[in-house]
């Protein structure tokens, strides 16, 4: 089990738009993204970002379709083969599901407060996360 914390302590880019950067990175490595995103507005929102990102390539991606490199949904995935971005303000509980979390931190007091409180679930739990100071 992994789990990656990327803070970003000086930038003010929102989660969404780190979380494209770093997908079209991860997905030059043929790895698939699973992006758990609870809230159905929110899932709209990745998936029109990820249709515009970047003009000079494309993430194939779609709500619930497990066909591309990311698949962007309220339910978590039910193989280890996919890299899990956590969209929750909660930690992903269902650790025996997945193999590999990413939780994306925004510099602003709220989402430290909960980035914090993910930190401190995931050790209870007996994981080590890793941080990534951006």
């Amino acid at each position: 089990m992994q789990v990656r914390f990327y803070l970003f302590e000086t930038s003010t880019e929102p989660q969404a738009h780190s979380a494209c950067r770093l997908a079209r990175k991860i997905v030059k490595n043929s790895q698939k993204l699973w992006w758990y995103c609870p809230n159905t507005q929110q899932q709209q929102q990745l998936d029109e970002l990820l249709w515009s990102f970047d003009p000079t390539s494309f993430i194939t991606h779609g709500i619930d379709c497990q066909r591309g490199q990311v698949c962007i949904s309220a339910q978590l995935p039910t193989s280890h083969e996919w890299i899990v971005f956590n969209f929750s303000n909660q930690p992903i509980s269902e650790l025996d599901t997945v193999s590999d979390i990413i939780e994306i931190i925004e510099n602003n007091e709220d989402a430290k407060m909960i980035g914090r409180d993910k930190f401190k679930y995931y050790r209870q739990s007996k994981i080590t996360p890793k941080t990534f100071k951006l």
